[in-house]
């Protein structure tokens, strides 16, 4: 995939401080015209969504698109359950997943690529207090040693 043809519109940090993603998919979303609009002017939050599995489909729950303003009647529900395309294959080894303990889907990114769009999820699992607080220890170190060398280097 080259880095020239994907346009980012949203990106969920967060997730990466709260959850271990231990693998990511894509998939594509089923929009109606004028969200994809509002998707491509950067109205988009995705920071308390979470991913669903209904009758063997994919749903994304919570993910905010703001209507467009010159979209009138045409506009959608902003927080309303959309689908995401998936082959049915990824589903089923998702579902097997997502049935152990512990486990679940956060989307991580909304993008343009190739001019559709997209969305990357992770299977993750949540992180503990101890966790969060080691990880942050050890990105601040990292921070501390790069903060040295350079340093060093003049």
């Amino acid at each position: 995939m080259s880095q020239e043809s994907i346009k980012l519109v949203a990106n969920n940090k967060k997730a990466y401080h709260d959850y271990f993603v231990d693998e990511t998919f894509e998939a594509g979303i089923v929009l109606v015209g004028t969200e994809v609009k509002s998707l491509r002017l950067g109205k988009c939050s995705i920071k308390e969504s979470f991913i669903g599995i209904d009758n063997g489909e994919l749903f994304i729950y919570g993910m905010n698109i703001s209507p467009y303003e010159k979209g009138n009647i045409f506009n959608k529900d902003p927080l309303r359950t959309r689908k995401l395309l998936v082959h049915k294959s990824e589903i089923m080894k998702l579902t097997g997943k997502i049935k152990e303990k512990g486990f679940t889907l956060i989307p991580l990114k909304v993008y343009f690529s190739k001019g559709k769009a997209k969305i990357e999820f992770g299977l993750c699992r949540g992180k503990k207090l101890y966790d969060k607080r080691d990880s942050i220890a050890k990105k601040d170190y990292e921070r501390e040693t790069r903060r040295e060398f350079k340093n060093s280097q003049m």
